[in-house]
């Protein structure tokens, strides 16, 4: 037989055996699974034959380029220690799928952050590889559109698409680590908390973590991720206040001792009440740092005064505005069992 030899009906046996519709890449274990030898795969991938082998250790079921779901699921098949389930269950439970349950592999990076919904992040057919994260120990290199990136723990993926994927922070940190451009580092994080896919702090531990804060693209990026997470948390205190009923404070003002020294700005102060809101913006490597210090120095001296400090975190906020309103509340009607506070200057910020 040579190459231009028309398949028999016993070398295209395989094709029959096998899985339509969604499941046409498959592993090699899987084709064993099925009774598919290695020679009769070999047969299949020769030239004119139904197949292709897209991966090492991965086979497309049918010619020409994957698609953009079955890329995924091949550099998947690739990375992953797949849970030993066969690829077609003979008698499949009633409401579950066909879907593989991939181990110690998830899509990370620009593929991860597109499949999360991300507008600035390329389109998946644009990509010409696809960022596949695994444990550090693992022996595999990087090979075809499959590129492998390590972690000494991997994250507790999320799935969409019905692929796991890495959480929204970890993923923006594999595709950093490999952008160059400052105004493209800047759109993706900025949609990240813009779009509420995660909170400031979460992005710049990934950030930290990954060692990228050294890079100065990534240190302007991260000082805009700042100043933009602030101002969304101001807006949803803002809507705390007015969707739950609260009375209006004054925004933004400084505090000073008449004749005396300055108190520290607040992001919101009841005067009659004495109880004051001030938003925690801090970034995650700076919670045991001098900025810490001052804001508990700046606590303490207040209450001392009779005022009483809620420190909220733009996370809080976000998940559990109800929760806060509520902690807010209850400082203002306590109040009035409280001894009245020192008399305080209030100034605009």
């Amino acid at each position: 037989m040579n190459h231009n030899t028309p398949l028999t009906p016993a070398a295209s046996r395989p094709a029959r055996r096998l899985p339509g519709g969604q499941r046409r890449v498959l592993s090699t274990a899987q084709l064993r699974s099925l009774g598919v030898s290695p020679g009769e795969m070999n047969e299949q991938c020769r030239s004119g034959g139904p197949w292709q082998q897209f991966l090492p250790g991965v086979y497309l079921l049918h010619q020409g380029p994957p698609t953009s779901e079955e890329r995924l699921h091949a550099v998947l098949l690739y990375a992953a220690r797949e849970v030993a389930a066969p690829a077609v269950p003979a008698q499949p439970e009633p409401g579950q799928p066909h879907r593989p349950v991939y181990r110690e592999a998830m899509i990370t990076g620009l593929a991860a952050l597109t499949l999360h919904g991300f507008a600035s992040a390329p389109a998946l057919p644009s990509l010409d590889r696809v960022d596949v994260l695994v444990p550090r120990l693992r022996r595999l290199r990087s090979t075809g559109c499959a590129h492998v990136l390590r972690a000494a723990a991997l994250p507790t993926p999320e799935e969409a698409t019905g692929v796991p994927v890495a959480p929204v922070p970890r993923a923006l940190a594999d595709a950093v680590s490999q952008l160059t451009d400052g105004g493209t580092v800047r759109r993706l994080l900025s949609e990240a908390v813009r779009a509420g896919h995660c909170e400031p702090a979460a992005i710049i531990r990934e950030l930290d973590q990954a060692r990228l804060l050294g890079r100065p693209h990534v240190v302007d990026a991260v000082d805009a991720l700042l100043a933009e997470g602030r101002a969304i948390a101001e807006d949803r205190l803002y809507a705390m206040v007015r969707e739950f009923g609260l009375p209006d404070p004054v925004w933004n003002v400084d505090l000073r001792l008449p004749g005396g020294p300055h108190l520290g700005g607040l992001d919101a102060y009841w005067p009659q009440q004495a109880v004051a809101v001030e938003l925690d913006t801090r970034a995650p490597r700076q919670e045991e740092d001098a900025l810490w210090s001052e804001y508990v120095r700046k606590r303490e001296h207040l209450e001392r005064l009779g005022i009483t400090v809620v420190y909220v975190t733009p996370r809080k906020l976000r998940e559990g505005m109800e929760q806060q309103a509520a902690v807010v509340r209850t400082a203002l009607m306590a109040s009035g069992d409280r001894d009245p506070a020192a008399y305080v200057v209030v100034l605009p910020r």
